[in-house]
Order: structure tokens, then C-alpha cells, then sequence
């Protein structure tokens, strides 16, 4: 199937930095919200003027974010929700609780995520960690908030990474039961997270649901993926994301925290970001810089293989989103 490339529309890249749009009224949702560049979202969507719901896995961080949040902001208005990415039924749970709330989602951001366990980890469920938590469980939790998101009419923005540009998705064993890279499985994670976060704009707009999909990533910089997470494995920062910290914090190549996490700011936000795009820093080879809308990556054009992923994952799931595509043909 032929297919054309979008326009591609570039902010100036001499802007430093950027503010959301007046949120007031919005509700907003953001995982991973504990620390790293979730807590720098949280805190701009907050300083905007909306609420900000933080479902985190630790609930004493949590705590110390919402803490950290209202130092700057005193009126902020937070609640914190217990969520567990690695765990469907922490997933379920939290669904069921937001949609007893019975509260409209205007903006959420997929932005929680695990980066290269040196051994094979698996979730409660069974899955590889990371693209158990990376993807499917996101994947969950859209399903269960489907009916919340669409009657916010919202902008859902999931964190994906610049590894989507190397490897590929490992069809035969999703999971790495017989053969575990760290790094081709974080890449993986992200590969099916992307397609997904297409195919959801996609849907939207076939089935007529409001929602507005797009995909980010942060460029290269020191967040939390690349520091000490004993809980993974890792008891110390890796040795490249010590010179990452070094060189970003010069403003040499790479990023920080506080510019990483601006292109999922721009695409949850602004009037201008569209659905079925990505964002990312529009700096050399896209690693750091002003947030911009650059080409998908490779790995992700493929409708083929973002249909495949979706039916996968409400397989390994058991969360079914509405089938009102059944009999919608592909342009």
C-alpha cells in the first residue's frame, strides 16, 4: 500500500523552552509522574491550570512529587493513584476507579517506562518486563479508559525513545524467553508502543471516538531510565548515562530532564500538534534541541504491522477495545 509522508512543520528551534496553553478545566493524566521527566510534565500541566491525576508504583515517591509540585505551585491541584504498569491487574484496578469517578480525561501521557533489566525480567503476567510495561501495559490502561478519554475528547501522547530507529519487533518471541538482549527488547517495547500510539489515531478517527493519538520521545538525555533502579537490577547509574549527565548539563549533545521532557509537553498541549505525529527535539539527529515534528521512524509506517500489534496485545490482555472497524476497510 502506497503511502505519502506528511508535512513535516518545524517550531523555531531558537526557542529554549515552551509553555502549555491555559489548561484550566482539564483533567490530565500522567504516568511515571513519581520523578524524571513525568514529574516535569506534572508539574508544567499543573502550573497550566489543570488537574493533574499521578498514578505511581511507589506511593512514598509519589508523595515526595506532589510535595515537590506544590513548593512551586501552591494551588496545584493533585491526587495521587496507586498504578503498577507491570501488573494488569493493577491496571484493571485503576480503570475502574477512574471510571467510577466518572470524570472526563482531556489529556493523558503514556509517559511510565522501564529501559534494559541486565537480566530477563518478567511482569506479574508473565510478559518480558519492558514490553510488558512499556507497551502493554499502556495498552491496558487506554483500553480501560477508553470511555473516559472519549468523552474528554483527548489528546493521548505516549513516550516512545529514539531506539525505535534500531532493531525491530521480535514476532517469534515477543516475550525473549529464548534468547534475552536488554536493549533489542527495550527497542522492541517502544517499536510496538509507536505503532500503537498510531494505530490509535487511527482508529479514532475511523470509528469517530474524538481522541487525538500522537507519539514523542525525549532525545537523549539523564532521566531516571539511565540512573540506579535497583528494582530492575541496576544498582548504580550506567556508565553512559554519567556522561550523558556531564555533557547535557554543559549543553553539549545532549539534552537535560527539563528539555527532554518538552516534546511530549508540545504534543499533549499545543493547539498546533496533530495526531499520527511524532515529536522530538528538532536539534542534530533529533537528540536534543526545541521539541519539532520530525519523519516517523522506519519501524513505525507500517499500518500492516501497527494492526498486527494491536490485535496481539488485546490478546495478551484480554482488553478489548470496541470493534466498530470490523467492517471499516484501510485507505
Amino acid at each position: 500500500m502506497a503511502r505519502t509522508r506528511p508535512d513535516v512543520t518545524v517550531p523555531d528551534l531558537s526557542v529554549p523552552d515552551l509553555s502549555a496553553p491555559d489548561l484550566s478545566g482539564k483533567l490530565a493524566v500522567v504516568t511515571g509522574a513519581s520523578d524524571g521527566v513525568g514529574l516535569g510534565l506534572a508539574t508544567r500541566l499543573a502550573a497550566a491550570g489543570a488537574e493533574v491525576v499521578m498514578p505511581v508504583r511507589n506511593l512514598r515517591k509519589g508523595e515526595a512529587a506532589v510535595a515537590k509540585i506544590r513548593q512551586q505551585h501552591p494551588d496545584a491541584v493533585l491526587s495521587l493513584r496507586e498504578l503498577d504498569l507491570a501488573s494488569l491487574g493493577s491496571v484493571a484496578a485503576l480503570g475502574a476507579a477512574l471510571r467510577a469517578d466518572n470524570r472526563p480525561i482531556h489529556i493523558l501521557v503514556n509517559n511510565a517506562g522501564v529501559m534494559t533489566p541486565p537480566d530477563r525480567q518478567s511482569t506479574a503476567d508473565g510478559f518480558e518486563l519492558q514490553f510488558g510495561t512499556n507497551h502493554l501495559g499502556h495498552f491496558a490502561l487506554v483500553g480501560h479508559l477508553l470511555p473516559l478519554l472519549r468523552a474528554g475528547r483527548a489528546r493521548v501522547t505516549s513516550q516512545i525513545s529514539i531506539a525505535v530507529n534500531r532493531n525491530a519487533i521480535n514476532w517469534d518471541d515477543l516475550s525473549w524467553e529464548r534468547s534475552y538482549d536488554g536493549f533489542r527488547a527495550y527497542s522492541q517495547s517502544k517499536i510496538a508502543f509507536g505503532l500503537f500510539g498510531l494505530e490509535l489515531d487511527r482508529r479514532s478517527t475511523a470509528a469517530g471516538w474524538g481522541i487525538t493519538s500522537n507519539i514523542a520521545h525525549p532525545g537523549v538525555a539523564a532521566t531516571s531510565l539511565l540512573q540506579a533502579r535497583p528494582e530492575v537490577g541496576r544498582p548504580r547509574p550506567t556508565i553512559g548515562g554519567r556522561l550523558i549527565r556531564a555533557l547535557g548539563s554543559r549543553g553539549i549533545l545532549f539534552g537535560t530532564v527539563e528539555t527532554a521532557l518538552l516534546p511530549a509537553l508540545y504534543a499533549a498541549t499545543s493547539p498546533d500538534a496533530r495526531g499520527a505525529r511524532l515529536y522530538g527535539p528538532g536539534g542534530f539527529q533529533h537528540i536534543s534541541g526545541a521539541p519539532a515534528e520530525q519523519a516517523l521512524y522506519s519501524r513505525l509506517r507500517s499500518e500492516d504491522d501497527a494492526e498486527r500489534v494491536w490485535r496481539i496485545s488485546e490478546d495478551l490482555t484480554h482488553v478489548a477495545f470496541p470493534n466498530e472497524l470490523s467492517t471499516t476497510p484501510r485507505s
